[in-house]
């Protein structure tokens, strides 16, 4: 066979206006154009990519256009493009389709599942299969095999073999906690030297079956928490033997995300929100994109809705955006407590009380002055409900020393 090399790319997520910016759609063209001039420099046999193309099946005119003049590139140089699709750009229904069939028509890409045998071959060199995207596991593992069953996986063990798909293979060096594994291992067919995989937006790369199975990851920061993976591609280099060798090429143009991760357990919403602000202020920088996430578990006293998220969001002057995440949580009183009040007899009201007392300051003070503080307000039930103002006043002294 002829030595020959590929780009595996995926989850490029075109269109998408990540906070309704329209500069981060344009942020997502930019890394998509990165890695288009990349490929012509590098001048690959072909390119894969494994789904996502779109954040949506229908993308704007504007993000089409620029995919478009982007493929004609491509084209012009001979370098054939083959595509799955993903669990965002897949067909919506079976009336409407999904914009890669007219990108197929036009010949602008090769979309592999609309394919006679979901394949493309060049003599001597290499078979590259590809299966639609079933969105769920349930579906997958019913629409797959009647897939390759229609049209029958063929790999040739004297060319190399690709086999692209879109996404999360059941294996726990691969599965992200938050994503459902659509695939078994037992699903993919052998006898392929490279799965081209896309859905994971964490890159990996390693042994399957007879071979490897790689996720070049995302090109753009879809989410925060994706902020810290490299963004970019793999270039497969595919010698006269048969051998695959994946470099990844990281890109240079994705927005850079700060991700400020703070705990404020037992602060007041006051000290969170000036805290907050210094976090910002501090991380500020040209273009960037700030994330303070907001932990911790509040005080009883404090609620989440008392933070001035407003005041944080606008704490940067030369970011391009900060977008905080709340995550606090709110004390609550256990409900047993405040059922055994009003369920106990009266004698025992007092005691009950002090309980409730005692569990509310226990998450702000110590032990000893969470027991002083409850105590005074117990003391302070009975000369209130008398209008006892001496006593009253006399309590609240005493607490205040």
């Amino acid at each position: 066979m002829k030595a020959f090399s590929f780009v595996h790319a995926s989850d490029l997520h075109l269109g998408y206006a990540q906070y309704g910016l329209e500069a981060r759609r344009q942020d997502f063209d930019n890394a998509f154009a990165e890695l288009v001039e990349k490929t012509l420099e590098l001048k690959p046999a072909f390119m894969i990519i494994a789904g996502d193309l779109f954040h949506q099946a229908r993308p704007s005119n504007t993000t089409l256009e620029n995919t478009v003049r982007a493929f004609k590139r491509l084209r012009d140089a001979e370098i054939p493009v083959l595509t799955v699709d993903g669990s965002h750009d897949s067909a919506p229904n079976t009336i409407t389709g999904t914009i890669l069939y007219p990108l197929d028509s036009a010949g602008l890409i090769i979309h592999l599942p609309r394919h006679e045998g979901a394949c493309w071959r060049k003599p001597d060199c290499c078979y590259v299969y590809g299966v639609p995207n079933f969105r769920s596991r349930r579906k997958t593992e019913e629409s797959l095999p009647e897939f390759m069953a229609q049209n029958p996986p063929a790999p040739d063990a004297t060319v190399g073999n690709v086999f692209v798909f879109h996404g999360a293979v059941d294996l726990p060096s691969v599965k992200p906690p938050y994503i459902e594994a659509e695939f078994s291992p037992g699903l993919l067919p052998d006898g392929f030297n490279y799965y081209a995989a896309g859905h994971v937006h964490e890159r990996f790369l390693g042994k399957f079956k007879s071979g490897l199975l790689a996720y070049s990851g995302c090109t753009e920061t879809v989410s925060y928490d994706e902020a810290k993976y490299q963004k970019g591609f793999y270039h497969v280099k595919v010698s006269e033997k048969g051998e695959f060798s994946p470099e990844f090429i990281e890109l240079s143009l994705p927005r850079r995300f700060v991700v400020l991760e703070q705990d404020f357990s037992g602060m007041t919403s006051a000290k969170i929100t000036e805290l907050a602000v210094q976090l910002v202020k501090g991380a500020d920088e040209d273009g960037a994109i700030i994330i303070p996430v907001l932990k911790g578990v509040l005080p009883a006293e404090a609620s989440r809705a008392e933070v001035d998220v407003a005041h944080i969001r606008t704490a940067a002057e030369k970011a391009l955006l900060v977008h905080p995440i709340v995550l606090l949580k709110e004390s609550a009183v256990s409900d047993e407590i405040v059922r055994s009040i009003f369920e106990s007899e009266f004698k025992d009201l007092k005691t009950k009380a002090y309980e409730y007392f005692l569990q509310i300051f226990n998450d702000r003070y110590s032990r000893e002055e969470a027991e002083r503080i409850a105590r005074s307000a117990i003391s302070l039930i009975e000369p209130l409900t008398k209008k006892q103002e001496d006593k009253v006043r006399q309590v609240v002294e005493e607490l205040m020393q």
